[in-house]
């Protein structure tokens, strides 16, 4: 874009955007850790407000793709200026299923509110909830700062939200085998923790995004894994 009256309205626009992305992240993170406290403290109330905060991170999903949407359209971006377009997307779009995890963690306290608790599952939760918090709170500071040395320091500690959910699920088998009266608990427990160990593999491909979008290239290298459960699969 040579023409600076372009070049300026593109960046206003930018700007804009990069706001709804900032506020939607701000939600995001907030939900995480509501839906983990909720889960702890056996709040259904709080559980509630997050399942129903949920529809205004969509809201600003579509108000993010509609945004990109005609600055594409009317400013007809090229090279790193799309690129900057398509990442926040992409952003967009993580953040949403982000969102829709944390919701669905928050759907079953009512449930187990009523199941006997499983000493220090939900602490140990909640720990981890908030790994993938300051996680996704980082990418977002990367992604503002263009700092993909800081994106790859969140993609590394994707292997300590792994190692927290291998040592919950080796605690659910132990619960259930212990007495089978603690199973359905634990199944609902381990869905949840599940969906955490989901939202942070979210939240590091929002880091390699970052990363592309500094550099210009994505990370060719596999990041460290240490799911050992992958072989589980579970639905809502």
């Amino acid at each position: 874009m040579n023409d600076p009256h372009i070049a300026s309205a593109f960046d206003r626009d930018l700007e804009g955007i990069q706001a709804l992305v900032m506020k939607m992240g701000g939600l995001v993170e907030a939900a995480i850790l509501d839906g983990a406290k909720s889960l702890e403290t056996r709040d259904t109330e709080l559980g509630e407000r997050v399942r129903k905060g949920d529809k205004a991170i969509d809201e600003l999903e579509e108000r993010i793709n509609e945004a990109a949407a005609q600055t594409i359209a009317l400013r007809a971006p090229v090279a790193a200026d799309l690129r900057v377009v398509l990442t926040v997307l992409k952003l967009a779009a993580s953040l949403e299923r982000v969102g829709d995890y944390a919701k669905n963690m928050a759907k079953r306290v009512s449930v187990l509110a009523e199941l006997q608790p499983m000493t220090g599952t939900e602490v140990a939760l909640r720990r981890m909830a908030r790994e993938v918090q300051m996680m996704l709170k980082d990418t977002l500071d990367a992604y503002i700062r263009r700092d993909a040395a800081l994106a790859e320091e969140v993609r590394q500690r994707d292997q300590d939200v792994d190692q927290m959910y291998n040592a919950l699920f080796r605690e659910f088998l132990t619960f259930m085998m212990e007495d089978p009266r603690n199973i359905t608990a634990c199944m609902h427990l381990h869905f949840i923790a599940k969906n955490v160990e989901r939202m942070g593999d979210l939240v590091t491909n929002m880091a390699e995004q970052v990363i592309y979008l500094a550099t210009g290239e994505m990370p060719d290298d596999n990041r460290p894994k240490d799911d050992r459960t992958s072989f589980m699969t579970d639905k809502d």
